[in-house]
């Protein structure tokens, strides 16, 4: 293990306290061992410090920075990847989780194929009465670039791992959906994004998540299109009702 590469998890934090556990925990679970997990909060005004603070003496490869104010998930993604020194990324929201063998085989699928930036299948779910409610499994492509992503924005940005070096000094932009504009910036890039064909994440599905407000979805993947993409009139119009179509068939009306 010794000899196997690094991977810096990222996780922005802002009032997940009651999920918290849960998603450290599972960082905490996997089988593979070199792992680095930098915490971003968002100066969080519920139980997420005293959750944090039970983890700050865990094996020295959890590194909690404590912002002063709410800077948001962009600023905590990009001070993420500044602070980064390992040669991949990878990105785990607070409320999102994964299976224990999520990094041993995406790592060893990444070294083996030498493909920089890779994704996963994954589960959507939401909590009601305090039960778990699973979604049927997202089943994405096996490959995606640009010009593909596009129309069908199904990588979940808490399956992905990206090499640090690919990255560079792209950043994700300081608005809503900022994942999606960062993904788009990595595909541009001569890149073709691939699947390792496991079921490893679960993707929380909450009241306040971006993926059901749906109305304000539209408008942005619209702003982004334009103003960072600068697809055309017609591009911009298929983008967003391939994607809306595809985003309907993932999580339905919810």
């Amino acid at each position: 293990m010794k000899n196997e590469p690094f991977v810096d998890v990222i996780m922005p934090n802002y009032n997940k306290g009651d999920f918290l556990n849960e998603s450290i925990n599972s960082v905490l679970k996997q089988e593979y061992k070199n792992w680095n997990l930098f915490i971003i909060d968002n100066s969080s005004e519920d139980e997420s410090k005293k959750v944090l603070k039970s983890f700050e003496d865990k094996l020295n490869k959890i590194k909690i920075i404590y912002l002063s104010k709410n800077m948001g998930v962009a600023f905590s993604r990009n001070l993420g990847i500044r602070v980064s020194d390992s040669e991949y990324i990878s990105f785990l929201d607070s409320d999102d989780y994964w299976s224990s063998n999520k990094l041993l085989d995406q790592i060893n699928f990444m070294v083996k194929s030498d493909n920089v930036f890779t994704y996963t299948d994954y589960t959507p779910f939401f909590s009601k009465n305090y039960n778990k409610i699973l979604k049927k499994k997202v089943i994405t492509p096996s490959t995606l670039n640009y010009e593909q992503f596009i129309n069908n924005t199904c990588i979940a940005t808490s399956s992905m791992i990206i090499k640090r070096s690919f990255i560079g000094r792209m950043k994700f932009p300081k608005i809503a959906l900022e994942d999606y504009a960062f993904k788009c910036k990595v595909l541009k890039k001569k890149c073709t994004a691939a699947k390792l064909k496991n079921n490893s994440m679960f993707y929380r599905i909450s009241k306040n998540s971006l993926s059901s407000n749906k109305f304000r979805n539209i408008y942005w993947i619209w702003y982004i299109n334009k103003k960072y993409n600068k697809l055309s009139l017609v591009k911009r119009l298929k983008s967003l009702l391939l994607i809306s179509i595809s985003s309907i068939m993932r999580y339905g009306f919810k």
